[in-house]
């Protein structure tokens, strides 16, 4: 029987992988490691030791700015692979913390590339996997330039709502957000109290509502229109990966 990997099961919900491709991704999970909510799994600048899957909570990268503000780079969900950044330097482009207790599973270069060497469909998957975020960050940098505040937070929520669903089944038309208005806010461009308006405005108007800690969607569409928000998480273009 295969052993279970976090990231194995993400990778699944794109392509079937074999016994052995899901073995080999197991490997990276073996030294798991619990992070307290607000610790620092590594410093911008700092030498790269380490690279790291998601296994539980969530984790946020950012950098600081040069007046001292923060800017929040992406969010990590359970199943993701955080890191791909730090493949190609010798010191961390970002910060990373652990926006809830955690649970990250740290594993370094030389392991990734045996996975590579050995198993290149799962390479293909990581560059599948890291071109995506890449368009993500291009979509929400257009948005920073171009859009309104409302659009941001529209957008920023769908990205949110897509991106968990991809992972979970469960998720209907709600989620968890399990952000403060201050870290939304440092995602797109805005203070917590200019997102808190918008996010009341969006409510006053019928397009979400709050309960409990938790988001409905109640009108995709008009959301999709307001934020000009494209979901970069379903029909990706398979075809070309090689065969297990």
């Amino acid at each position: 029987m295969v052993a279970t990997s976090c990231f194995a099961e993400q990778l699944t919900r794109h392509v079937p992988l074999s016994d052995a491709e899901k073995t080999a991704l197991t490997k990276l999970e073996e030294n798991p490691r619990k992070i307290k909510r607000g610790a620092m799994i590594q410093r911008a600048n700092e030498p790269i030791t380490e690279l790291f899957v998601l296994r539980e909570g969530r984790v946020m990268s950012f950098v600081i700015l040069p007046d001292g503000s923060r800017q929040i780079l992406r969010v990590y969900f359970p199943g993701d692979f955080i890191g791909s950044a730090s493949t190609i330097y010798s010191r961390a482009p970002e910060s990373l913390v652990a926006l809830s207790d955690a649970v990250v599973c740290p594993f370094d270069k030389h392991a990734l590339r045996r996975l590579l060497e050995e198993h290149p469909r799962v390479a293909a998957l990581l560059f599948l996997l890291s071109n995506a975020e890449r368009v993500s960050m291009t979509d929400r940098l257009a948005s920073l330039g171009r859009t309104s505040a409302k659009a941001r937070v529209a957008a920023f929520l769908l990205d949110m709502f897509h991106r968990l669903r991809v992972t979970d089944d469960n998720i209907k038309d709600s989620f968890e957000l399990k952000l403060t208005q201050e870290e939304i806010g440092d995602s797109i461009g805005l203070t917590s109290v200019h997102v808190n308006r918008m996010i009341r405005q969006m409510e006053q108007e019928g397009l979400i509502s709050r309960s409990n800690g938790r988001i409905t969607l109640l009108d995709v569409k008009r959301l999709e229109d307001i934020g000009h928000y494209t979901n970069r998480h379903k029909d990706m273009d398979l075809d070309w990966l090689p065969a297990s």
